[in-house]
């Protein structure tokens, strides 16, 4: 049965959206000028791929989320291949030291964020039919995690290590919400832990980075340009800010100020209150992102709602951690603010899909029903 779609998170995603064109083009009007004669850019890109990520997010509130099921393997698949392609290095485009486009002429496109959508599906998919099995190890919690660490591995090859690490959470999480048993879960994150010393050891800059958060003097001061820049701006913008369009940081001073680090940017020249604002809006997002999965019709429904909610707000925290010090650098954007199409685009479809799930009959209570409990 259709109804009203969550009209509260279509708006949050619209105030998000529009405020992330104003920043884009707030962060990147100087150096669009300055490398391509044209302040605008950056801007007239990133208006284009939000107009089409909401015609896409229109498209699909339209459509039966539930049909997506029959689509889920051969998305997972064609995912995977794309994540394969990619690293092929007469083909995948390097920028950065990471591997992680495909360009067609003018345009890129990432596979890691198809990759990301087309995951979650399948997994809804998978654990929706598997019910009460998931609580096996073998038949239950083996399955998913193969297909998850088949993504999370092939975008750390990029490297980009920030998106795989927020895949795993998501699928713990989802994992943890189908009833797997948490000792399971528990000892499956253990095993991980020695990638994580490996990776420390072996690979220099995933080394520096963390250094720079957990003790900045064992690090290269260019190790620790971008956050000290980027501290720089939050530390400028006070309780209001410098004002739109009048930040510093933005001039040559912090790298890549329109995608990645656009969070200081927008505690610089909106403050605190601006900052605050961002924040209080993800858990907003948050918030209805749980109730619709809560209230979704079917297993699946529930399973998917969760983990798009879990995706977009784990990546926005992990994004804020890194601007801030809290967590160590990596390549994530911020969504629905950051520069750049194949995130935005794939983002607000995401949004579709939950706002589609909203619009069916709250009968099933996804969460405490599968956890064993009562609403």
């Amino acid at each position: 049965m259709r109804g009203e779609y969550d009209k509260v998170l279509f708006t949050i995603t619209l105030i998000l959206v529009g405020l992330g064109i104003l920043m884009v083009y707030s962060a990147s009007a100087i150096r669009a000028q300055e490398q391509f004669g044209d302040p605008s850019f950056f801007l007239k890109r990133q208006v284009v791929w939000a107009v089409v990520g909401l015609t896409a997010l229109i498209w699909v509130l339209g459509q039966d989320y539930r049909q997506l099921q029959r689509w889920a393997p051969l998305l997972y698949v064609i995912s995977v291949l794309l994540l394969i392609i990619v690293l092929i290095p007469a083909v995948g485009t390097r920028v950065n030291g990471a591997r992680r486009w495909l360009r067609f002429s003018s345009l890129s496109f990432q596979p890691a964020e198809l990759a990301k959508f087309g995951l979650l599906l399948y997994l809804s998919r998978l654990l929706a039919r598997k019910g009460e099995r998931v609580r096996e190890f073998t038949d239950g919690l083996l399955p998913p995690m193969i297909l998850a660490m088949v993504v999370a591995l092939l975008i750390a090859l990029q490297p980009n290590y920030g998106t795989a690490l927020v895949i795993l959470a998501t699928v713990g999480a989802l994992l943890f919400v189908a009833r797997a048993k948490v000792s399971h879960l528990a000892l499956t994150g253990l095993g991980f832990l020695p990638l994580g010393g490996l990776l420390l050891l072996q690979v220099p800059h995933v080394r520096a980075r963390v250094l720079a958060m957990v003790d900045p003097s064992q690090v290269s001061p260019r190790f620790l340009y971008q956050l000290n820049q980027s501290q720089i701006a939050l530390g400028r913008g006070g309780s209001l800010g410098a004002g739109l369009g009048d930040g510093m940081q933005k001039l040559f001073y912090l790298p890549e100020p329109h995608t990645d680090f656009i969070f200081a940017i927008v505690g610089e020249e909106l403050g605190f209150a601006g900052a605050i604002g961002v924040l209080g809006l993800f858990a907003f997002f948050l918030w209805r992102g749980i109730r619709i999965a809560l209230q979704a019709s079917d297993p699946f429904g529930c399973y998917l709602a969760l983990g798009i909610t879990c995706l977009i707000v784990t990546q926005a925290v992990v994004n804020v951690g890194m601007v801030v010090g809290l967590l160590p650098i990596t390549g994530l954007p911020l969504p629905f603010l950051s520069f750049g199409g194949t995130s935005l685009v794939m983002t607000l479809f995401g949004v579709g899909i939950l706002l589609s799930i909203s619009r069916r009959s709250p009968a099933y209570s996804g969460y405490f029903r599968l956890r064993g409990g009562t609403p």
